[in-house]
């Protein structure tokens, strides 16, 4: 976990803070009158000196900083494809400010069809597969722009798959897929704080893919919404913290495939979005994750279309629904809702370009 050193402040000041493991500077900020704080700072003494504008100087030694919560604001858009052309692009924004989006880096690979999640506050994205038959996996902390690492390969090579976690809890899982060889029903799983190759976690009840995925976080459910085979509006679900074969849920509103999915975490909500019924498609379902059961109609996205991103910034209750497809033209608008309420969703900003086919997560 990162940590932070916060106060208020009577003079406008520089503010230094110095590791005393290693000596090295590791803020160099200046601050206002009022409260501040420091944030994203590693464990361990600190050395802090505020120095004002006239020159009057203050130290402190072996202060301790305290442990938060890092991020939960930030929400990263990944891949896709721009035209015809797959993408490497990673993009961000703050999602409680409406805006625009802003480069991040770069994945290492160039790639569509991929999935995402994150171990939430602690601060790591993960994107698995992608484009006619991907394993591969990679990684990013999401509060720091730059680009993305190697993480390691899924246990199949395989695109149109869903991603989901179960938060700080640390356990991410990508679920179901296509690949040159055919569907596959396979659920893997990796510790997303570490870095190595996915193992196999079991199964859904049938082959799926281009379907979308969320959790209740470290109340430890994942849930799978529609996709291509099975019925095109089954919910699945697992324990994410138990490996097992999935279970039936419930149902969508409407069958429909190339859809997307996000949650307000343990508020327990999650939202299916947008899909491909023959066109494109604006509805939003919800159900409550922890009560198996049929989702419900939430309200209708800005425009139909399919092949979105979503994320959210889990317990503030505001979801992200980016770019799609509506079987003519892409679209760069990111919509948004209050997850925890009901009603259609509003225009929030733009991605850089028109894309489809990208993946989204937040370190919520």
């Amino acid at each position: 976990m990162p940590y932070k050193i916060s106060g208020t402040l009577s003079d406008a000041c520089k503010i230094i803070i110095i590791k005393e493991s290693d000596w090295s500077i590791e803020s160099n900020t200046d601050e206002s009158v009022g409260s501040y704080e420091i944030t994203n700072l590693d464990a361990g003494a600190k050395l802090v000196a505020a120095r004002k504008p006239d020159g009057e100087a203050l130290v402190y030694g072996n202060v301790t900083p305290e442990e938060y919560s890092a991020g939960g604001d930030r929400g990263i858009f990944a891949g896709g494809r721009e035209g015809v052309n797959r993408q490497n692009i990673i993009e961000y924004v703050a999602i409680s400010t409406l805006g625009d989006a802003t480069d991040f880096g770069d994945l290492a690979a160039i790639r569509d069809y991929l999935a995402a999640t994150s171990n939430g506050s602690n601060d790591r994205g993960i994107f698995g597969g992608g484009n006619t038959g991907s394993n591969v996996i990679e990684y990013v902390t999401i509060s720091t722009p730059g680009n993305a690492l190697g993480f390691g390969d899924l246990t199949a090579a395989r695109y149109g798959i869903a991603g989901c976690s179960n938060g700080t809890s640390d356990r991410g899982v990508f679920g179901g897929g296509n690949n040159p060889s055919g569907d596959d029903n396979i659920i893997d799983y990796v510790t997303i704080s570490t870095t190595g190759n996915a193992t196999n976690f079991g199964d859904f009840s049938a082959k799926k893919y281009y379907h979308g995925a969320a959790s209740n976080g470290t109340n430890d459910r994942g849930v799978f919404g529609g996709g291509y085979l099975s019925t095109h509006n089954y919910i699945d679900y697992i324990t994410i913290s138990s490996i097992g074969d999935a279970s039936d849920f419930g149902d969508l509103t409407l069958a429909r495939v190339q859809i997307t999915g996000t949650s307000n975490l343990t508020n327990d909500r999650a939202i299916f979005a947008g899909g491909n019924t023959g066109s494109g498609n604006d509805t939003i379902d919800y159900i409550t994750i922890s009560s198996i059961g049929d989702a419900t109609d939430f309200g209708n996205l800005a425009f139909g279309s399919y092949d979105k991103a979503a994320t959210s910034n889990g317990t503030n209750e505001r979801g992200l629904i980016a770019g799609g497809y509506n079987g003519a033209v892409q679209f760069k608008q990111i919509d948004y809702v209050d997850i925890s309420s009901t009603g259609n969703a509003q225009d929030f900003g733009d991605l850089s370009a028109n894309r489809n086919l990208l993946s989204a997560t937040s370190n919520a």
